[in-house]
């Protein structure tokens, strides 16, 4: 007869994404295409400055109330009442943010700094009542009241933001906010042990977030096939849809094959990676849009999609920090995919007046990038399944 082994360590269940976590993310979508709203204001051409910079503010600060909660539900969630009701709380709030994200950023400043604060100040809550929870677990206690403390801080920074607009017009404090609290959590201020992270769960909650965010996408790249069909208009709308097939692609690549998603590891840096990325998918979206705007000066156009595959590509290889051991991007790869980025930016400029050209141009560099990720997981897999030899990343 075999008996337990009563000294081992029970295997940390995995949690599993509810439903309740699918219909909180929907709401983001939504925040989405009002954040992308904010890139309507034209002035000779280009996009207003302020404006843009509200809309770069907006972006990150919805992008990480997701995040945040995200984390929170990861570590400490356990699918309660409580739970569920925090996250309902939020949805509501998100309302308030999203009816707030207007051009006229100032009309709507106090609602928009309100509803984030109180969302804030939720999230902190939950952590400060998880310390009743948790005082047989000193590391857990410490990590709960440094994420509380970090949250509440920045709840206090950005309601000092509704006092700075009316005493001096500027906003520099809701900057700080979200600035701060990415930078202080990414350098260990609230991060966690590899042990109380479920990275299972926790990637595959980003990457629903990623995919709802492509959906946005697809829906931004209906534009294309508005009016008339012509040949010109088929050409135009199939390339605008092979780009978000090509950046599709190229995550779910990296996702099912490349990410270790059975490692342990923080899921502090992992998340603020895909803070970074979701950013991109969003600038890509809109520029999608704008480069079938005459509004739009073309130089500004090239820029703002040119840079933001850039820093989607940049933020795939940040991804390669969680990949599956010998599958991360060597220095040598890092090298060669800078050299590729400052070519693809240089011939984009350059043939940014044949629009026929340009955009095929991003078709063909998406799908490299496609190719790239591809026939590398699959080398790995013949390797695995042959040697088990494990070189790295295009060494």
């Amino acid at each position: 007869m075999k008996f337990p082994d009563i000294f081992k360590e029970p295997e940390k269940k995995e949690k599993k994404v509810e439903y309740v976590e699918l219909i909180y993310d929907l709401i983001f979508v939504y925040m989405v295409g009002k954040n992308n709203s904010l890139l309507q204001d034209f002035s000779g051409g280009f996009v207003n400055p302020r404006t843009f910079l509200n809309y770069i503010l907006c972006t990150f600060a919805v992008i990480q109330m997701w995040a945040l909660t995200a984390y929170y539900i990861n570590v400490f969630g356990r699918h309660s009442v409580r739970d569920h009701v925090m996250m309902f709380v939020n949805m509501f709030l998100l309302y308030f943010m999203g009816e707030g994200t207007q051009s006229e950023w100032q009309r709507f400043h106090t609602q928009y700094h309100i509803a984030w604060a109180l969302l804030l100040l939720n999230i902190a809550l939950q952590y400060l009542i998880e310390l009743r929870h948790r005082e047989n677990s000193p590391e857990l206690l410490l990590h709960a009241s440094r994420m509380a403390a970090i949250i509440s801080a920045e709840a206090a920074l950005v309601l000092a933001s509704v006092l700075e607009l009316r005493l001096f017009g500027t906003s520099f404090l809701s900057v700080a906010a979200v600035a701060g609290s990415i930078l202080f959590l990414s350098f260990g201020g609230g991060g966690t042990g590899a042990e109380m992270v479920d990275f299972p769960h926790l990637s595959e909650r980003v990457m629903l977030y990623v995919v709802f965010t492509f959906g946005e996408m697809i829906i931004g790249c209906a534009s294309y096939f508005e009016g008339e069909l012509t040949r010109r208009s088929l050409y135009f709308s199939s390339m605008a849809f092979l780009i978000v097939v090509g950046l599709f692609l190229s995550y779910g690549i990296l996702y099912d094959h490349l990410i270790d998603r059975e490692m342990n590891a923080g899921g502090v840096g992992y998340i603020n990676v895909h803070i970074f990325l979701i950013f991109a998918l969003n600038n890509i979206t809109t520029a999608l849009e704008f480069m079938r705007s005459p509004e739009v000066d073309l130089w500004a156009k090239m820029l703002f999609i040119t840079l933001s595959l850039i820093l989607y590509c940049a933020c795939l290889i940040a991804c390669g920090a969680w990949a599956k051991p010998g599958r991360k991007p060597s220095p040598r790869f890092i090298l060669y995919s800078a050299l590729a980025a400052a070519l693809f930016l240089i011939l984009m400029m350059l043939l940014r007046d044949l629009m026929m050209l340009n955009i095929a141009l991003t078709v063909l560099a998406v799908f490299l990038v496609f190719a790239a990720l591809f026939g590398f997981s699959r080398h790995m897999d013949r390797k695995d399944r042959s040697s088990g030899d494990n070189p790295e990343l295009f060494s």
